[in-house]
């Protein structure tokens, strides 16, 4: 793994490479927030961003969202993998947030988790983004870069993300996550990553680097 002295470089670069990392899901509160990073699981964020407009704009809150017809929601999202399983999801959401939370999303992790479709890596994008709280959420770029690049040396995204909590000073949690983020889509690649334009080549502990 790379030294615990070099993370701090890592980091540093990483964030100057991708001074502009964010979260890529267009939303305008939690509400929208955690609908969009529910829809994201394999699929992209670009495609998500697609239908999430037309989506708020008839179903704005949790009220009307747990009131919406499946097919609607159906069609609605037929463009994302997994759209009627999704459908299914959000709606539920819906529901339990109107039912259980008076419409709003709750500020605490294990109520998150409760809610339908929404796991680990959502509940942490939803306490990062949406309420400021320093979060690691481990999604395929995390998982693959981090590991890649030796920050940590795990099997699982559970044991990834524990590690780089272990790792990476906790003030820099949200900002890493981001940036490991905007890393994988922009270089690190899964098939092809371009190491020769690779900000921390020399640290990065990749096997089959382009040299």
């Amino acid at each position: 793994m790379i030294k615990k002295e070099d993370i701090k470089i890592v980091l540093d670069r990483l964030e100057a490479s991708y001074p502009d990392a964010e979260c890529a899901l267009d939303h305008r509160n939690v509400f929208e927030l955690i609908v969009a990073v529910s829809l994201s699981a394999q699929t992209t964020d670009v495609s998500v961003n697609k239908v999430t407009p037309a989506l708020f704009a008839k179903y704005p809150d949790a009220e009307s969202l747990a009131k919406a017809d499946i097919k609607d929601l159906e069609d609605m999202l037929r463009t994302i993998g997994m759209y009627r399983n999704k459908a299914k999801n959000v709606k539920a959401l819906g529901l339990a947030l109107a039912e259980n939370y008076g419409g709003e999303v709750p500020h605490d992790y294990n109520e998150l988790v409760k809610l339908p479709g929404v796991g680990r890596k959502t509940a942490n994008v939803v306490l990062s983004v949406g309420f400021g709280e320093q979060r690691i959420a481990v999604d395929t770029h995390v998982f693959r870069v981090s590991n890649r690049i030796g920050l940590v040396n795990e099997k699982d995204v559970l044991k990834t993300e524990l590690k780089l909590m272990e790792r990476i000073p906790k003030e820099r949690w949200s900002k890493t996550h981001h940036s490991l983020i905007f890393h994988g889509r922009n270089c690190c690649s899964a098939k092809k990553p371009k190491c020769k334009e690779c900000p921390i080549l020399e640290l990065c502990q990749y096997k089959d680097k382009e040299i």
